[in-house]
């Protein structure tokens, strides 16, 4: 085991120069496929966490497998739609995106170390701070507040739907500042060492962050928490070879199963990222999100005074709400465990 990883970390050297922080270029070559992986944190953090992964996936499927890491939600969303990448690991929010955007299709969703499913976008504020929910609903332009990016699911669009929206707030006018676009690791060190007093982040981050020891984690605490969001999905370009999908659903779907130690020593590579495996998954995955979303729209519809806008958003809620009921009814599961 020793021998083979070592002798594939050697292959990878290449890749990993070629895959983290940058664009990837070009047509993949034959046999290789281009995986991009969303990351909240630095690439030269990550990938030591994801190199046995990737080994494991070269050795199953056969394929060079090129990672590229971006905690960019656009460039990855972008890099997928001009065939830079040929599937990925998403956020829900930029997920959709590549599915409205980058002719991507999901196939797989994660679940957790614990097998849980679903996590929550959450407000963190310093330990020793004062600040509670109520005053920074307040508002009055005294706190400053760290957004997500803007195709962050928890970052951004969960706050701005369960939280701001219905209460008619705009963070630009509520908070003295407004910084945007930041990584969930980059505002838990802002909120821990005092450069900002609130900030976005999510559950599974925070959880990941203690068990990797950042102490970070243990300087905040946690003011407001959404309702449950589904977990990460993956996806692939639809126009990828038939016969390359099935090799990479295969090794996605059985990857970390069973009782054997080899199935026991994936699944510890993959609680490094808190989840437990993968489960098949398509388009509807993305049905909560898109609720969602239609919910945000309709809310800044009502309040900007336009009748028939909001009349029009109201439509779109609801048809994507009935769409999601429909599925539930038809599944006996919560949309966010689909």
């Amino acid at each position: 085991m020793i021998d083979r990883r070592v002798l594939l970390a050697a292959g990878l050297d290449a890749v990993w120069l070629a895959g983290c922080g940058r664009r990837a270029e070009g047509v993949a070559a034959p046999g290789e496929v281009r995986f991009s992986i969303l990351s909240t944190e630095a690439a030269q953090n990550v990938t030591p966490y994801w190199g046995p992964i990737l080994a494991d996936m070269q050795k199953q499927t056969g394929l060079r497998v090129t990672p590229f890491f971006s905690s960019n939600y656009t460039l990855l969303v972008e890099a997928m739609r001009f065939k830079q990448t040929d599937l990925g690991w998403f956020s829900n929010l930029s997920g959709l995106e590549a599915v409205r955007q980058a002719n991507g299709q999901v196939f797989a969703r994660a679940f957790d170390a614990g097998d849980h499913d679903g996590y929550a976008s959450v407000l963190i504020v310093p330990l020793k701070s004062r600040i509670t929910l109520d005053q920074v609903l307040k508002c009055g332009r005294r706190l400053t507040l760290g957004m997500g990016d803007a195709l962050s699911t928890s970052g951004t669009l969960a706050p701005m739907t369960y939280l701001f929206a219905p209460r008619g707030i705009d963070p630009a006018i509520c908070f003295k500042q407004v910084r945007r676009g930041a990584s969930h690791q980059a505002n838990l060190y802002a909120v821990a060492n005092g450069q900002i007093d609130v900030a976005t982040n999510n559950t599974a981050s925070l959880l990941l962050a203690r068990r990797r020891g950042r102490v970070e984690a243990s300087e905040v605490r946690v003011i407001w928490q959404s309702s449950v969001l589904p977990e990460d999905p993956l996806i692939w370009r639809k126009d990828l070879d038939p016969a390359v999908k099935e090799r990479l659903r295969q090794f996605f779907l059985t990857y970390g199963q069973g009782d054997t130690p080899k199935a026991a020593l994936q699944r510890s590579y993959l609680a490094r990222f808190n989840v437990g495996g993968f489960r098949p998954a398509d388009d509807s995955h993305l049905l909560p999100v898109r609720e969602m979303e239609a919910a945000e729209r309709w809310l800044a519809a009502k309040q900007s005074g336009g009748s028939t806008k909001a009349a029009a958003a109201k439509k779109t809620l609801d048809s994507i709400r009935a769409e999601r009921m429909a599925l539930e009814a038809r599944t006996r599961a919560p949309a966010a465990a689909q």
